[in-house]
């Protein structure tokens, strides 16, 4: 079974200067570029990394 992780975009990009991170989606740069390669795994360790993170 082939499972889908939705993107956490909510179309505000912009790059924290302070924490790298998007004050959008809270994801790095590296993550971002790379979600639409990343495996199901990786992609939902991203989004309990997001769940934590503050800006």
């Amino acid at each position: 079974m082939t499972t889908t992780v939705p993107s956490p975009c909510i179309s505000i990009c912009q790059m924290s200067p302070k924490t790298g991170l998007c004050v959008g989606c809270l994801r790095t740069i590296d993550e971002i570029a790379n979600w639409s390669i990343l495996p199901d795994d990786e992609k939902l360790k991203i989004l309990r990394l997001v769940g934590v993170r503050t800006l």
